[in-house]
């Protein structure tokens, strides 16, 4: 239903002229979702409540037009989150790195918290198919456990989405381009 939404918002990228070339193709938006659902890792930055901005590197999943993370309960994230739940949440291209690399991306947007049992479930089999057993949470309560764990482990983890404000990509030719929702 969220991605319904968001392809009824989003048309085309609008290239910043002041950074890249005006005559150039922006990137369709089909083609910057699948780098987001093909990354591997992103960074997340939230904002303390002192101001100062808290960046760390997650995995996570694109699912239905929004980046979906996962964090412990008492993880500085879900502090800072509880003060102030806007986000950016970025990702680099796969290559070996440099500004011709490929599209790097910023997800600007508002993070809320998952606890429907059917959408942590499909969280977690997004999270299953795409990082293998590595990553193979089961849910139990309103949030993830590592599959297996009977209570001695993790304290578990509180499942986040994050429906995306504004998009921006860079590189590629194109310079910057904004999706805006």
């Amino acid at each position: 239903m969220v991605n319904e939404q968001l392809d009824q918002r989003v048309t085309t990228g609008e290239i910043d002229p002041r950074y890249g070339d005006p005559s150039a193709t922006a990137p369709t938006w089909s083609a910057i979702e699948g780098r987001l659902a093909d990354a591997q890792l992103y960074w997340i930055i939230t904002v303390r409540t002192d101001g100062r901005p808290h960046a760390v590197p997650l995995v996570g999943v694109w699912v239905d037009g929004v980046f979906a993370f996962c964090t412990g309960a008492e993880e500085q994230k879900t502090r800072n989150l509880d003060g102030n739940a806007r986000v950016a949440v970025t990702t680099g291209s796969t290559g070996a790195g440099g500004w011709d690399s490929g599209t790097e991306l910023v997800v600007e947007g508002t993070a809320a918290r998952v606890t429907e049992p059917d959408a942590l479930q499909r969280l977690a089999d997004a999270w299953f198919a795409k990082y293998g057993d590595d990553w193979k949470f089961e849910v139990r309560g309103q949030g993830f456990v590592e599959a297996g764990d009977t209570g001695g482990g993790s304290d578990g983890a509180w499942v986040y989405r994050v429906v995306p404000a504004k998009v921006l990509a860079f590189g590629g030719g194109h310079g910057q381009t904004a999706y805006r929702f």
